[in-house]
């Protein structure tokens, strides 16, 4: 990207504060460039909708995937997936954005925009097709399975977790795409100082049982996490159920005998490297931060949608396990045995995936 008057880049970063995966990858996007010399800026694309509307979408989807996530899964496959025949846009609602996006880039004096969300990458797109937006725009494409919304012929460049991934943007779309793999805070691959803590509340908790955790992302959305921890704790494992910011699943999970319900973590890196395992059902950043730390995750009973396409994914990438019932996933966690192959194989082709600086890509624009 070129350089501003006063000789640093200056990325803007569109993110969208849904559940918490988005925003932390456009904030470890941020501290990258700012470690390069730029002078990156954050903004929420849902933020630039006029008269709340982004307040709207995003209650309706926390409210879907927590208490109807078949609804979530509906929309998911009229608007989301990819198929024959013609099918909705998203550019009208992205369009709702342009000015406040315009005028945002106009006032940092933005000399590239990364859309780390599928809205804002319909929105880029349509703006650089339009001849409206005349910086670059790029795509850091943060799932591991790629919906039609994503996909604008408009922006300049894709940055891809996987060779697949990039292979099918450049199918849709003839656009460049590269594969950078994930982008995660330094810490989950580094030894984590708070790994011993953790082990001792473990041990404490449930002395002689393997800590398995469960995801249920910022939001606590999980089918049936109480029945799941249940099973694990007759298996002779200790459940640790992730409840992100929903008290009310935390109460729910807090009544099974032997299990550990945690609100939000802060030492993320610290929790995964004090594991066993991570039982998944989203495929979203809890996953990828957990093969940074080089930790298992079998995916397990996963939402509808772009989760349960995720975790499909991520199981033929092979870096994860499909676990498709109770006795599955006991199976599952039975063949990650410390120190045995099939454990040592799997946190290899998770760690793989880490190739480069997605940043690195988006400065050559």
């Amino acid at each position: 990207m070129p350089s501003t008057p006063r000789g640093r880049r200056r990325p803007l970063i569109l993110s969208a504060s849904m559940g918490a995966g988005h925003d932390t990858v456009a904030a470890e996007l941020a501290r990258r460039a700012a470690a390069s010399g730029a002078e990156p800026h954050v903004a929420d694309v849902l933020g630039l909708l006029p008269c709340g509307l982004g307040d709207g979408l995003r209650r309706s989807y926390q409210a879907s995937v927590r208490h109807v996530p078949w609804a979530y899964g509906a929309v998911y496959a009229a608007f989301l997936r990819g198929g024959g025949g013609p099918r909705p846009s998203g550019v009208p609602l992205a369009r709702l954005a342009a000015g406040r996006l315009m005028d945002l880039v106009q006032r940092l004096e933005a000399d590239v925009v990364v859309s780390v969300f599928h809205l804002a990458a319909q929105l880029t797109g349509d703006l650089r097709a339009r001849g409206r937006l005349r910086v670059p725009s790029a795509v850091f494409l943060v799932d591991f399975a790629v919906h039609r919304q994503w996909l604008h012929p408009g922006n300049d460049r894709y940055l891809c977790l996987t060779d697949s991934a990039a292979a099918e943007v450049r199918t849709a779309l003839g656009a460049p795409a590269v594969t950078t793999g994930p982008a995660v805070a330094p810490a989950f691959r580094s030894p984590a100082p708070g790994a011993d803590r953790w082990r001792e509340r473990f041990a404490g908790q449930a002395p002689g049982r393997p800590p398995v955790l469960l995801s249920a992302g910022a939001w606590g959305a999980a089918s049936r996490p109480d029945a799941t921890a249940r099973l694990l704790t007759g298996a002779g494992w200790l459940p640790v159920v992730l409840c992100g910011r929903n008290a009310q699943l935390r109460e729910r999970v807090s009544r099974v005998s032997g299990a550990l319900a945690l609100d939000w973590v802060e030492d993320m890196p610290g929790l995964l490297s004090a594991a066993y395992a991570l039982v998944d059902n989203a495929a979203g950043q809890t996953s990828v931060q957990a093969l940074a730390v080089g930790l298992p995750v079998i995916g397990y009973r996963p939402l509808p949608g772009h989760g349960l396409d995720g975790v499909r994914r991520m199981a033929d990438l092979g870096v994860s396990a499909p676990a498709p019932d109770g006795p599955g996933l006991l199976a599952a966690l039975g063949r990650l045995t410390e120190g045995g192959s099939e454990r040592a194989e799997r946190v290899a082709r998770g760690r793989r995936l880490f190739r480069g600086d997605p940043m690195a890509y988006v400065a050559r624009l």
